[in-house]
């Protein structure tokens, strides 16, 4: 009987550091904590160190996440992957007290699960509605959104007219001292 963990942070900038070091003091040994950077929203097929995880599991380890949103951020997902470990024998455990399947009856955990799984969902849902409501407020405050540009106001007057001369993009991008692809995304932009 071993005792594994998972974690899962969204982006680069979100720190592993803090679930890692929960799940050591909950007793998982550091090589079998596993992770990884990538959005909840992510299928679990593309979770490269979940799958390890999972597949690593055998009956009677228990699984400890820092909270069950690690998991996934559905409920049908969590329903889903929770029955599946169930039957294979594998206790899960949180870190935030709300699930310990050794210690409920399959019933509780199966509505705990539900719970939060629907809890996990609608905050999603509210994250996108927040995240659209931001950037709508942004681009009507005109707030420009991707790619800063590169080059000053005067390269790109000399790259548009150096290409109404018929030049190649080839031959700007050398006489400009630029990359092709700079002189394209110059060219591009003006023709909106």
């Amino acid at each position: 009987m071993t005792t594994f963990g998972y974690w899962r942070t969204s982006t680069k900038e979100q720190s592993s550091e803090r679930q890692t070091q929960s799940l050591v003091n909950a007793g998982c040994d550091v090589s079998r904590i596993y992770g990884d950077q990538i959005t909840g929203t992510s299928s679990y097929g593309s979770r490269d160190q979940l799958s390890r995880c999972l597949d690593a599991l055998r009956e009677g380890d228990t699984l400890v996440l820092h909270e069950l949103d690690r998991l996934g951020r559905t409920m049908i997902e969590m329903l889903v992957e929770i029955n599946a470990l169930l039957d294979r024998g594998i206790a899960i455990k949180t870190l935030d007290g709300r699930l310990d399947t050794a210690s409920m009856p399959e019933d509780i955990v199966k509505l705990i699960v539900g719970v939060m799984g629907y809890a996990a969902e609608m905050e999603l849902k509210g994250i996108k509605k927040r995240t659209t409501e931001g950037r709508e407020v942004a681009l009507n405050n005109g707030v420009k959104f991707g790619r800063k540009r590169q080059y000053t106001a005067g390269q790109e007057q000399q790259v548009l007219k150096l290409r109404s001369e018929g030049l190649g993009y080839g031959t700007i991008a050398n006489s400009m001292g630029m990359t092709t692809s700079k002189v394209r995304r110059i060219l591009v932009n003006n023709t909106n």
